[in-house]
């Protein structure tokens, strides 16, 4: 799989399995942009990321996560 910004979906699910035991209400976005960054799958410039795609990610590893 190709994951882009464009995958929130995606991305706040693979978080969710990578980062079981972190609780999405305290990641800092900065930590958040890394760690899509830093996924095997992610194929994105990092630079083309902005705060609303950032909050979609979370929104969907919070929702995983209840």
């Amino acid at each position: 799989m190709n994951l882009t910004w464009q995958s929130t979906r995606e991305i706040g699910e693979a978080l969710y399995d990578q980062f079981p035991d972190v609780d999405p209400k305290t990641v800092r976005f900065t930590d958040l942009h890394r760690w899509v960054c830093e996924l095997e799958d992610f194929n994105d410039d990092p630079e083309a990321s902005n705060e609303r795609v950032l909050e979609a990610i979370l929104l969907v590893w919070l929702d995983e996560a209840e």
